[in-house]
């Protein structure tokens, strides 16, 4: 037995030593290895308390139900699916590798899918009962950006710039046949995808028209991407309105299925202005438009004639001294179609507002400082509808659920982290599956009248017993101008000693519609950061005034001077750090990536003196080099904000490089264009100072897939070159 005993002791010994750090590879596909046990694809069935999801295997498509006391039931599995498929489609091939993750219950019984067959992409209704395909309609697999009218009769697609539709009976039709590639028809990359554009067609209500972008960016400047692959380098070309240069001129168009006519929307003279929040009314009858001018800062929310295309009301304005951001369409109740809800900032905190059709005011149904952050289902008679918050100084998300009538709101969800959540159709249960920083996951059922809990998981810490799991710490900080309370996130060595010294990696982005410390798993922290923490550096990030989630006067702190409070702010994380005897003031480095990138290397320009090292990827360095739609709403035009512009330009500043800059940029990229680090190291070179550049020619704004494993190895070795090991 003592022998028994003492196996098993030095068994348990073992397996603690077992646990090791993170591998490179392990920083880019880690969080796939070691992610915390979850339920995948949760929906609530219409009508229903009933809750589907997929399994472990993404074969089987699984749910539990109030009625058998939340036990495990099988609803439809691939190979079903692939049978009916094969049954219904015999003139296609279809080999699915899984059950399709985005499913939508069409109705209680049967599912909406999108699935690809050798040919064609279809979209399916699936009876789970019957197991048969009831209906389905497909097109080509070229087609793009497709869109399927709710009745399921017609496809809408992209063939390159120009709008296909076909019927279920096979018979294409052309909406579009500009040969001008500069003429881009139903693209959801107009406005460059700002203002919360997600689409570039819509089918109304009664699937009879068809809503779409026509986008004319022939007057655009073309912008040269050398590519590398032919024997002879060649270019690729694409459309880069820079800021205060001319941009894209944008129409939206209806096109009537039955009688093949078009009609343009009667938006204005003012060619250069943002059509966006782009919704059918109802009745097939309206369109409704948010106009914004290129200042963005002037919102007219339009009413058009889908007949006609003339304007018949703007319902309403909204401006601002700094910018007007709309980012959602109007959302119509489900019971009440003379009235819609809007998403807007104007009196601080993004919050909704009740309208009727003719642009009356009902009522405000915000709720003291919450940030509406999603917008999520009415209740099942439409009196309600429920969002999630944001709370606790933009760390956590909670779930919220409004009358609209009487605009009471109450908290449905409370512990303290990240909480996706949704109500049944019924409004008895909510789905809750969160996360903060000691809990990895959990996800339960909550009865809403008796606060009854049921866990569907509780997810020990994926770890555990693998891999050495850092320690990480929120820190309370305050901004630069004393308004706002600031968080950061800590992450610490192995076994960390207070007594010693070591290095530093402040990784920072600091952009607008961005949040780095979040009250969720990890803290918000990426495998990179800990994998550094892991080979002994002390890793801090912190959010700055202009990152989201805070209200209005938070990330608009930094209008027409980027870069210049958000240093202030980021200051404030250095002096932190700097406080404590454990870190090392002598080898402290920084890391960024594009808004990031440009905050990293402003940091070695305004403040010279803190950083030896630094790494600055895909770096704004001028902002006369972005483009126009982003830019111009942080910046003004450079005509108009001249100081601006001169202010937060690094290419003046390069004689005060101190330290050690690696610049990395992907040769591809569309988004912070190659010419802003080109012209910084021609700046170095004039101002006689030594930058490190590390080129991906085949790579855009970011890094990604294996190459990602590269440079991260780049970077950590950059900065143990002169950070861990100096020479």
């Amino acid at each position: 037995m003592k022998r028994i005993a003492l196996f098993f002791l030095l068994a348990s010994s073992l397996g603690s030593y077992a646990q090791r750090n993170l591998n490179l590879e392990e920083t880019v596909f880690g969080p796939r290895t070691y992610a915390p046990t979850s339920i995948v694809g949760a929906s609530w069935i219409p009508k229903s308390s009933t809750i589907s999801y997929l399994d472990k295997s993404y074969q089987n498509l699984l749910s539990k139900s109030s009625t058998n006391n939340w036990s495990e039931t099988t609803l439809a599995s691939k190979a079903d699916l692939e049978t009916a498929l094969k049954a219904a489609i015999p003139n296609d091939a279809f080999s699915l590798r899984m059950f399709p993750f985005e499913y939508k219950w069409h109705d209680g019984n049967s599912l909406l899918l999108q699935v690809e067959g050798k040919d064609k992409t279809y979209t399916v209704t699936y009876n789970i009962q019957s197991k048969t395909i009831e209906s389905f309609i497909g097109n080509d697999n070229k087609g793009a950006n497709r869109e399927v009218s709710s009745d399921f009769s017609k496809i809408a697609y992209l063939v390159e710039n120009n709008i296909e539709i076909i019927d279920k009976n096979g018979k294409i039709t052309a909406v579009t046949d500009d040969s001008n590639k500069g003429i881009v028809n139903g693209s959801d990359y107009t406005h460059r995808q700002e203002f919360g554009i997600k689409k570039g067609m819509w089918w109304s209500n009664q699937n009879d028209k068809l809503l779409y972008y026509r986008k004319d960016e022939t007057m655009v400047a073309n912008y040269p991407l050398p590519q590398w692959s032919s024997r002879i380098a060649d270019i690729k070309w694409i459309k880069y309105p820079m800021a205060g240069q001319k941009s894209e001129e944008v129409s939206l168009v209806v096109y009537d299925t039955k009688t093949g006519q078009k009609v343009t929307l009667q938006t204005g003279e003012h060619t250069e202005q943002y059509l966006t929040m782009v919704t059918w009314d109802p009745s097939g009858k309206y369109i409704y438009v948010g106009l914004l001018n290129r200042g963005q800062n002037d919102l007219k929310v339009n009413k058009y004639n889908a007949e006609n295309g003339s304007l018949i009301k703007t319902l309403f304005e909204e401006t601002a001294t700094t910018w007007v951001e709309p980012e959602s369409p109007l959302t119509f109740l489900p019971n009440k179609p003379d009235q819609f809800l809007y998403q807007s900032d104007k009196d601080g905190y993004n919050q909704l507002y009740l309208y009727n059709t003719n642009g009356n005011l009902i009522k405000k149904l915000g709720y003291k400082d919450i940030v509406m952050e999603t917008l999520l289902d009415f209740s099942a008679d439409g009196n309600k509808v429920s969002y999630t918050g944001v709370t606790n100084n933009g760390l956590d998300r909670q779930l919220f659920e409004v009358d609209l009538k009487s605009g009471k709101t109450i908290q449905l969800t409370h512990e303290s982290g990240m909480h996706h959540a949704a109500l049944s159709d019924d409004g008895k249960y909510i789905y809750d599956q969160y996360s903060n920083l000691k809990t990895p996951n959990k996800v339960q059922i909550k009865n809403v009248k008796s606060a009854k809990e049921t866990t569907l998981v509780n997810a020990e810490n994926p770890f555990t017993g693998k891999i050495n799991d850092p320690k990480i710490e929120f820190v309370q900080l305050t901004s630069a101008d004393g308004k706002y309370p600031l968080t950061g996130r800590i992450i610490y060595p192995n076994d960390f000693d207070p007594a010693k010294k070591y290095p530093v990696m402040y990784y920072l982005y600091g952009g607008s519609h961005s949040q780095l410390v979040s009250n969720k798993w990890l803290g918000g922290a990426g495998y990179f950061d800990m994998y550094m923490a892991q080979q002994g550096y002390i890793v801090f990030t912190m959010d700055n005034r202009g990152t989201n989630y805070r209200g209005r006067d938070f990330y608009t702190a930094t209008h027409r001077n980027l870069g210049q409070n958000e240093m202030a702010d980021q200051m404030k994380g250095i002096e932190f750090l700097k406080s404590k005897s454990f870190v090392d003031q002598q080898r402290m480095g920084i890391f960024g990536w594009s808004f990031g990138g440009f905050m990293t290397t402003s940091f070695m320009l305004h403040h010279n003196d803190i950083f030896k090292a630094a790494v600055a990827g895909g770096p704004v360095i001028d902002w006369k080099y972005y483009e126009v739609m982003y830019g111009e709403r942080y910046m003004d035009t450079p005509q108009e904000n001249p100081e601006g512009y001169k202010l937060t330009s690094l290419l003046n500043k390069a004689n005060q490089l101190k330290g050690r800059l690696l610049i990395i940029h992907g040769a591809q990229d569309p988004v912070v264009v190659q010419q802003n680090s080109m012209e910084f190291l021609e700046a170095c070179i004039k101002a006689g100072k030594q930058v490190d550049y590390f080129l991906y020619p085949t790579h855009e704004h970011n890094v990604m897939g294996k190459d990602r494993i590269h440079m991260y190895e780049k970077i950590a070795d950059y900065f143990n070159q002169h950070l861990k090991n100096p020479s």
